[in-house]
């Protein structure tokens, strides 16, 4: 990892690659909340500055990048329920509002929840109905939660949310095939508990799978290409992580290990329905593979790392989903960075804001003080709660 005092060349050399309108800032010129958490009404208004949110605890800092989150598809940077966020004794609903400024003009986002009538998510673009995939064609995003410290700790699911959240910045329509995927795999894990079920069924089912199993096992590949590229191509005063999926055992065993075609799939799946009724489970799968990263410099596994150099490589694959992004939409993502300033010094700090900086991206970055930005100056927009 490149020391403070290598921070100045950096963003001069940040910058000397930027030429005059080589990239064109996406952004969330205002934002309104109606009975968000424990925002009843909350409005702001932004310029393409990132934003420096702080406050005392409990103020709705985080509540605010959550409800930021919203105009993306998926579940938001906490995955809570629609009913959750209408955090008031009687709730009725919840909404959040954007305008957003970009190189194709201004947008109207905004997604709704009446529970009064059945919570269901409502999304508008322009004021005319829309789909979640649609807003991620709009406002790309990508964000860091003190949740996600423990990433290279915990389990391999909350490491494939990690990735496939990553993918959808990329890929809007990733969530929608996981989702399709997920649906399929619940019917055919049911099916096969309860035995007796038509082959064709099964056929069906797996065949459904398979396709969308197919095309998120691409997707992911496709971004650690794109992690890779985007993290030897910076300068960067953060590490660099080595990267690779791993796969279950079981899909050595199915000999599907490497060959994530559909055909491929679909038959492993097939030849694996006595295995599967046995485990009450599908044992292959997108479902069953495992991000692995390692500091490269040090040689060392993300999970034997410290809490700071775990951190740092979080740290590090979120600039390098912004910098990819910006190669090839031409405009960096929304950065949603919470709590992340008050784990890191002064001098790293103040390299995080020179590299959003240099990016030209929009972060929305939340602190207990106003002292955790100094380093960002007149850089940043000022809200305080």
């Amino acid at each position: 990892m490149s020391g403070p005092s290598d921070r100045r060349t950096v963003v001069e050399r940040a910058a000397e690659r930027m030429t005059d309108g080589a990239r064109s800032t996406i952004f969330i010129q205002s934002l309104a909340l109606t009975r968000f958490r424990n925002h009843d009404r909350f409005t702001v208004e932004a310029d393409a500055r990132p934003i420096a949110i702080h406050g005392r605890n409990g103020a709705g800092k985080t509540n605010i990048l959550e409800a930021v989150s919203m105009l993306s598809p998926g579940r938001g940077l906490r995955g809570a329920k629609v009913e959750e966020i209408a955090g008031r004794p009687d709730p009725i609903g919840w909404s959040v509002r954007g305008a957003v400024e970009g190189p194709e003009g201004a947008r109207r986002l905004s997604v709704s929840v009446d529970l009064r009538d059945g919570a269901k998510r409502q999304v508008r673009i322009d004021d005319e109905p829309a789909s979640q995939t649609a807003l991620g064609e709009i406002l790309r995003m990508t964000w860091l939660t003190p949740a996600m410290d423990r990433l290279w700790i915990e389990g391999a699911s909350e490491r494939r949310r990690f990735l496939d959240r990553a993918t959808l910045a990329f890929e809007p329509a990733h969530g929608e095939r996981a989702a399709a995927y997920e649906r399929a795999m619940r019917e055919r894990n049911r099916l096969l508990k309860e035995g007796g079920a038509p082959g064709a069924w099964l056929d069906a089912l797996e065949e459904r799978m398979a396709e969308a199993g197919a095309l998120m096992a691409r997707a992911r590949a496709a971004l650690i290409a794109r992690w890779e590229a985007a993290q030897a191509e910076a300068e960067s005063a953060f590490p660099t992580a080595g990267l690779s999926l791993e796969e279950a055992d079981e899909s050595r065993i199915a000999g599907l290990e490497g060959d994530w075609t559909a055909s491929a799939f679909s038959a492993a799946l097939a030849r694996g329905r006595g295995r599967d009724a046995a485990a009450g489970r599908t044992l292959v799968g997108p479902h069953r593979v495992d991000l692995a990263a390692t500091y490269l410099a040090k040689g060392v596994e993300a999970k034997l790392c410290s809490t700071g150099e775990q951190k740092a490589l979080l740290i590090s694959l979120t600039l390098a989903t912004a910098r990819a992004l910006a190669a090839e939409t031409g405009s960096p993502p929304i950065l949603l960075l919470d709590e992340v300033a008050a784990h890191l010094d002064a001098g790293r700090r103040a390299a995080l804001f020179d590299e959003i900086c240099a990016l030209g991206a929009q972060a929305w970055m939340t602190g207990t003080g106003p002292e955790l930005f100094e380093a960002l100056g007149d850089r940043a927009l000022d809200l305080a709660l």
